[in-house]
């Protein structure tokens, strides 16, 4: 699991363009009606593009010819109103693909955000958030052009060209080579810059994927920066990612410019050839003034698509980077997810057992966290984890909810092997509190049932009464209904603590896991909060990680985790009366705090 920061550009696997447009344009098979119709319409409107010309030659060549002024003035009302039908046509096309392309990004955008939830936290420990964050908006957003001008400008131009050229073919093949003749070079050209293209547009998005990291990261870190005015050097960090996205996208941009440069060049040579075999080769008498004016009108209406078709190559070219990041997410597989037979976990009575379990996390397979632990715990009872940073309690404790999978070894709950259980089964009569007190915009009603999502306000206020958390609750404007932001700006850290410590009381797990849950609580507050503790711990198994020993002294049992394992257990009493590893933790915990 490499970690991957604002400052490292993210791999990215190599795919066929093809296939990645292949996979893209499946979203589209759900509107195959609304697609179906957009591309009536644009048949109709090709074909009243290309009577246009006719229109002129007929006038001209007829009659203007003959001095026939009331068929002219018939020709003329013709064709205003066939244009004006065009211009209601092109509008209605319009709509109905800006519908259909939104709903497809939507459809994207929901399939992304749903996938990434089941992704497990090696996902989400490996990568900043703000480059998912960047891959779930702005890659996404990407796309739409894409989508859009496939039905609109693929399609119905790549038609226009085919049908031009054989017009042009049937009426005079001469002037139509003339125009045709610089085709050939013109496509070398496009894959040429397409190539170059596609490499630096990969690039942009990498470092695009990196500002976004950094500027959510810093905005989630905006204190710190304040409180040690570092603005200078935030500063300083984000000019260099901003140049590094500027330089980028001026070089793509460069290289992609080549498209509009090349159509333009193989126009004015095709235009060129047109009036030179036309007027000195062929002879306007031999071709016509008419015919002459009509293949002039075809050699625009066949350039112009070309240049559309160019210009969506193009976007293809920019946006298909895109696709792939998108793609490569939807194609990452959970590394924890329901085998093929797992089963609902029964209601939760509490015992837990460790059989022989093995763990290192996946970038550091060689060297294991948690080496060979077994150990059996009653329905009940309560056990705590101490032990030096890093020493795997909040691994253990991770495993238990199987927010990791273990290398080997098995865990058991009721003797149930938890690989072999739905996920959501498990988890849901699980209540997990970490030290990480995250608070969601919203009411505090809604951030306490966010722990049961059909809890009653009664259960609600029942937990916050057994956390302590009602009173100060009730002293706020709206009580239960005043609303916080993201980081609970309006309110203490230790009040953070106990909204999120209610938020786990209320779903009333069958196994409460409390990892650090009490260090950013006060110690006024924390006597409150025992108590509730004591209160929900009973008659359910529970884990207890504490750096502060004075709060586990009444645990059943207390394991010393270290070197991969459990080097003691026993109660507060047992592991005193042995003076060893605990005893020298508490000692040395004890002397620091009279120090």
């Amino acid at each position: 699991m490499a970690v991957n920061s604002f400052r490292e550009d993210e791999e990215q696997k190599e795919t066929v363009n093809r296939v990645t447009l292949v996979r893209l344009y499946k979203y589209m098979f759900a509107y195959k009606k609304e697609v179906i119709g957009v591309l009536f319409i644009m048949a109709v409107c090709i074909a009243i593009t290309l009577v246009n010309p006719l229109i002129i030659e007929r006038a001209i060549e007829v009659y203007i010819k003959n001095s026939d002024k009331p068929g002219l003035i018939r020709l003329g009302i013709f064709g205003i109103a066939i244009n004006i039908v065009l211009v209601l046509l092109i509008k209605l096309r319009m709509w109905i693909m800006a519908k259909v392309c939104n709903n497809i990004l939507k459809s994207i955008r929901e399939e992304l955000y749903v996938h990434i939830q089941k992704l497990s936290f090696n996902f989400f420990d490996s990568r900043p958030t703000g480059k998912i964050l960047a891959r779930i908006m702005g890659d996404v957003n990407s796309l739409k052009d894409i989508l859009s001008d496939s039905v609109t400008t693929l399609i119905p131009e790549f038609l226009t060209v085919i049908a031009v050229a054989a017009i042009m073919i049937v009426k005079n093949v001469y002037l139509a080579l003339s125009v045709l003749v610089v085709m050939p070079f013109l496509t070398v050209c496009i894959v040429i810059v397409q190539k170059a293209a596609h490499k630096r547009w990969q690039l942009v998005r990498k470092k695009s994927s990196n500002l976004n990291a950094y500027i959510h990261e810093e905005l989630s870190g905006i204190r710190i920066i304040q409180s040690f005015t570092a603005k200078d050097e935030a500063m300083d960090n984000f000019d260099g990612l901003l140049k590094e996205h500027k330089d980028s996208f001026v070089n793509a941009v460069l290289i992609a410019d080549g498209f509009s440069a090349l159509i333009e060049i193989s126009w004015g040579v095709g235009t060129f050839l047109l009036y030179y075999i036309g007027v000195k080769v062929l002879g306007v008498g031999t071709v016509g003034v008419g015919t002459l004016l009509a293949f002039g009108t075809y050699s625009t209406m066949f350039w112009s698509p070309i240049r559309n078709l160019a210009n969506f190559y193009n976007k293809i070219v920019t946006n298909i980077s895109a696709a792939e990041r998108i793609f490569e997410i939807l194609d990452t597989e959970p590394e924890i997810s329901d085998s093929k037979d797992a089963y609902g976990l029964p209601e939760i009575k509490g015992a837990v057992e460790f059989d022989d379990v093995t763990f290192s996390y996946s970038d550091k397979a060689d060297s294991n966290v948690l080496q060979n632990v077994s150990f059996s715990v009653k329905p009940g009872e309560n056990i705590a984890l101490v032990g030096p940073t890093g020493a795997g309690k909040t691994t253990i404790v991770s495993l238990i909810s199987r927010f990791y999978e273990v290398s080997s070894g098995r865990i058991l709950i009721d003797g149930n092997d938890i690989s072999k259980v739905s996920i959501e089964g498990l988890r849901s009569q699980m209540g997990v509190m970490t030290q990480d007190n995250f608070l969601f915009s919203g009411t505090i009603k809604d951030n306490i049932r966010y722990g049961k999502l059909d809890a009653t306000d009664e259960e609600i206020i029942n937990a916050a009464k057994a956390v302590h958390a009602h009173d100060f609750i009730m002293k706020l404007e709206k009580g239960y209904d005043t609303e916080i932001s993201e980081r609970g700006s309006r309110l203490s850290n230790g009040q953070r603590q106990l909204l999120a410590f209610a938020r786990t009381m209320v779903s009333n797990p069958g196994i409460l896991i409390l990892d650090e849950a009490t260090s950013s609580i006060d110690t006024h507050t924390e006597i409150l909060v025992q108590k509730g503790i004591e209160a929900m711990l009973k008659g359910r198994t529970s884990f207890v990680i504490a750096h502060r020993l004075s709060t586990i002294k009444n645990a059943d049992r207390i394991f010393v985790i270290d070197k991969g394992g459990i080097i003691e257990s026993g109660s507060h009493d047992e592991l005193m009366a042995k003076k060893g590893a605990y005893y020298e933790l508490y000692a040395a915990q004890f002397k620091a705090v009279n120090d």
